[in-house]
């Protein structure tokens, strides 16, 4: 295989940002895109009077609420490497995108807001990077507001999320006295200037904590802390050792201020240089490794309406091995069908660039036109699937009509596209055709309402539904199968993917019915 390929594979780095909201993973998302040149000023994040918002924030109601509720693809080149920045929405009403997500990375930026430490949401992500022993580099956001101790918020971060950390800087004061943070590997402080988030700060650094300078430029109290932390912190916490952190056993941890654009360099240079290069991933068959020559890759995505005037849909596939280049065949394993494939995508957020090529470790955007789904695996011929991605039962469930009863047609296309990204599911109830939404919050459902009426233009009634859960059907005796959808036929429904579906009006019930059919198979996940 040439070298060429071989380097390009090398050189990429794939990572997401996993944080609690609020905690300010969609500000330092804008930092890290004006290091990597995409955006040369960066501005207002949640104003709403204001026409600047997060590049990675395109959906009309993420700029209504300042909020993230999709996950954003950004691809941009630094320090010579070529980084895929995958920005997951921060509502735990969007954790379902946030799980497919992380099966697509091979690293995660763990960000954690210093005045509240390890919240419940980014204890839950957390979770599922440990499941797919994914390396994590944490950020302690916000030291130039008020934060609680250090010391306290690393002992927490190992305790909460049972994972070694390691300091690789460390902050000098907080608040109105923060000036910066200290490097322990290269005894260098980088001096903090306020008043400059909004653009890229020449650096302006002390060289050695004894440098006799030091005192005088942030103060003899903050030095003499300073040297004392740093002595405590050898004492104390492990050095950094690359093999546990990209086991996922350690965590280097940074310290700065993503409205203050301060560490966020520092954030990319140590993903350049520790997070790995594209790694395998497993198939019901086999594992698939990035430097092979053959194609393969997954959809973990799938996204309506990127341009809300042409009603597009677009998949996102990870490509796991191989290369893809312009006009190729691929093979859709699930439909067994070729594909010639000449106008793949590549994202900066809402942006969309035809490419030429893309290597292991990108992420591409097919059009699709209906036929691809969440999951669904593309090789050069190869009958394989890639494992990891899951849907899980919703919580909250609506009945959905149009207010037009002449709109049923673009209700129904709507609720269909919109369930195809895999935030919300859509059943419909075999005996009376009728339309239940199932979200796992209620922001999930508001969204769907947005969306229905901002780019479907159909305005919809909605009516709660006392649905306690569903489970996805599987049966080997057709008769007897048949015969439990004929029995049944106020529960039987069809997902979006036309498949039979029991719907559970209560838990009760749904036991009965399991302990009677004992040849069907009730799953939880599809």
């Amino acid at each position: 295989m040439c070298n060429s390929f071989l380097e390009e594979v090398a050189r990429r780095r794939t990572f997401a940002i996993i944080s609690h909201p609020d905690a300010g993973k969609t500000t330092i998302t804008e930092k890290i895109l004006l290091f990597g040149k995409v955006i040369k000023t960066a501005g207002t994040i949640k104003s709403r009077g204001s026409n600047k918002y997060a590049k990675s924030d395109w959906m009309q109601i993420e700029k209504q609420r300042g909020i993230s509720v999709t996950t954003s693809v950004m691809q941009f080149l630094y320090c010579g490497k070529l980084i895929n920045l995958l920005d997951t929405p921060g509502h735990k009403d969007f954790s379902d995108d946030t799980y497919r997500t992380l099966a697509a990375v091979d690293c995660c930026l763990m960000i954690i807001d210093a005045s509240k430490g390890v919240e419940e949401r980014t204890h839950k992500l957390m979770e599922v990077a440990r499941l797919n022993d994914i390396p994590v580099l944490t950020f302690m956001n916000k030291f130039d507001c008020d934060i609680r101790d250090p010391f306290d918020l690393l002992d927490e971060t190992e305790k909460k999320l049972n994972i070694d950390c390691t300091p690789i800087t460390w902050p000098i004061g907080f608040g109105k006295n923060f000036k910066g943070s200290y490097n322990l590997y290269n005894d260098i402080i980088y001096k903090y200037q306020a008043g400059k988030g909004h653009k890229i700060k020449e650096l302006n650094i002390i060289e050695g904590i004894d440098n006799y300078n030091l005192d005088a430029e942030i103060g003899s109290e903050l030095a003499m802390k300073l040297r004392s932390d740093i002595k405590l912190i050898k004492e104390s916490f492990f050095e950094f050792d690359q093999k546990k952190f990209l086991n996922g056993k350690l965590s280097p941890v940074l310290f700065g201020s993503a409205l203050g654009n301060f560490g966020i360099d520092h954030i990319l240079n140590y993903l350049v240089s520790w997070a790995p290069s594209p790694m395998p991933r497993n198939t019901d068959m086999r594992l698939v490794y990035p430097k092979e020559k053959k194609f393969s890759g997954f959809v973990f995505k799938i996204q309506a309406n990127m341009d809300p005037k042409h009603h597009d849909r677009i998949a996102f596939i990870r490509i796991v091995s191989g290369k893809y280049n312009k006009g190729m065949k691929l093979y859709h394993v699930r439909t067994k069908k070729n594909m010639i494939i000449s106008d793949a995508l590549t994202f900066i957020a809402g942006d969309r660039i035809h490419t030429k090529e893309a290597y292991s470790g990108d992420i591409i955007g097919l059009h699709n036109h209906g036929s691809i789904k969440i999951g669904d695996t593309f090789t050069q011929g190869e009958n394989i699937n890639f494992l990891g991605i899951t849907k899980f039962a919703p919580e909250i469930f609506h009945s959905v009509r149009p207010k037009d009863p002449f709109r049923q047609k673009q209700l129904y296309n709507g609720l269909v596209e919109i369930s195809e990204e895999g935030n919300v599911q859509f059943f419909r109830i075999i005996h009376n055709n009728e339309c239940i939404i199932g979200t796992i919050g209620m922001l999930q459902f508001d969204m769907v309402v947005s969306r229905l009426n901002y780019e479907y233009k159909v305005e919809a009634i909605y009516t709660n539904v006392k649905i306690s859960t569903v489970r996805w059907l599987e049966c080997n005796n057709f008769k007897k199968f048949q015969s439990f959808q004929n029995n049944h036929k106020a529960n039987i429904a069809l997902d979006s993917n036309n498949n039979i579906i029991y719907i559970a009006y209560n838990m009760v019930n749904l036991k009965i019915v399991q302990e009677r059919y004992p040849e069907i198979i009730f799953n939880k996940t599809q």
